[in-house]
């Protein structure tokens, strides 16, 4: 009786310090994951601002558009030295990146404003505009995306793929006409531009939510079909469990994974792409305030901008990264996969 005690107890405790050995290699496999994703990301963003530092710096003197045609070169001379246009680019560059590091992202030049000042005052409304976008696409996409997976190769299913192709594959600022001229110049439903309302934000809104629609529908129907046709499907449905049952229980658990890494990328597009949309539609945005702080050469807001930009999509890449090692612990430090022995 005693042996028999101490021979469990034997077992037992080299049962748990496998476990807590596999936890620990586990951990420290997915400590180094993420430490290289980091860095990989930190690298992208240096590579963002330093590649958008030069073109702006080679793409023309700002003097030309900041000041008027008549002024005199002590006036220009004068302008240069104060923002230190002077100097040569590789020194504006490093003190530059010296600045970012402790968080100065310079001073606008058309009012001399702090260019974070500038992005934060606009990020708000971009966030806005961004959020119902998603909201929309996901709330339609995915139902839309379940229904044609349910009936598939049906006239049901060929005209939902067709919508949702149509989605993406129309350009962004020939939608946004069209809705301009059906609903606002015709119809006379919705306004055209502006902020006073919620109105102002539905066209802007359907516009930006389209192509990420289309896709989620054509994605989440592809992903439902491939689990469809596992076996263990198939066997869900011999047992009798019910259809809905089998979609909600076994299906739709197994197809979200690949679709939230879709998702998770595709959502800081839609949120860094809205330039189109903010400046067709005049929203007040990230996307409008780069395109106009580009056409006056305010160089500094133009780089915290695109800085701003590039961080979102450094950190949606960040995310599905994340989801996927959760997700799948055969992922190794290095992003690949081996298989479990």
């Amino acid at each position: 009786m005693t042996l028999s005690w101490r021979a469990n107890n034997h077992h037992g405790s080299c049962g748990s310090q496998r476990i807590r050995s596999r936890s620990r290699h586990w951990i420290g496999q997915m400590t180094r994951y993420l430490a290289t994703r980091f860095v990989r990301a930190v690298l992208t963003l240096l590579l963002c601002v330093s590649a958008a530092f030069v073109v702006l710096r080679l793409s023309g003197d700002p003097t030309d558009i900041l000041l008027p045609e008549d002024a005199s070169a002590d006036t220009r001379a004068e302008y240069r030295t104060r923002w230190g246009l002077d100097r040569t680019i590789p020194e504006q560059y490093f003190r530059y990146l010296a600045s970012v590091l402790r968080g100065d992202l310079g001073l606008s030049f058309a009012d001399g404003r702090p260019a974070i000042t500038v992005i934060l005052e606009a990020i708000p409304n971009t966030l806005i505009l961004g959020s119902s976008a998603i909201i929309l696409a996901l709330a339609v996409g995915i139902p839309l995306g379940i229904l044609a997976a349910q009936h598939r190769n049906t006239p049901l299913d060929r005209t939902i793929m067709s919508l949702a192709v149509l989605g993406f594959s129309l350009p962004t600022f020939f939608l946004a006409i069209l809705l301009i001229l059906l609903f606002a110049l015709t119809l006379r439903w919705l306004p055209s531009s502006g902020t006073e309302t919620w109105l102002h934000l539905l066209l802007p809104t359907i516009t930006l939510a389209s192509g990420l629609l289309g896709k989620t529908a054509r994605f989440t129907r592809t992903s439902l079909l491939e689990v469809l046709s596992q076996p263990y499907v198939r066997t869900a449905r011999g047992k009798g469990v019910p259809r809905l049952g089998v979609l909600l229980g076994h299906v739709f658990p197994n197809a979200a994974v690949p679709l939230l890494m879709f998702l998770g990328i595709e959502i800081g597009l839609v949120l860094a792409g809205a330039v189109v949309t903010e400046t067709i539609f005049a929203w007040p945005g990230i996307g409008r305030l780069l395109v106009s702080a580009a056409a006056s050469r305010d160089l500094p807001v133009v780089q915290a901008a695109i800085l701003f930009v590039a961080a979102i999509i450094v950190l949606s890449n960040l995310a599905v990264d994340l989801i996927h090692a959760m997700v799948d612990p055969r992922i190794d430090a290095f992003g690949t996969k081996h298989s479990r022995s």
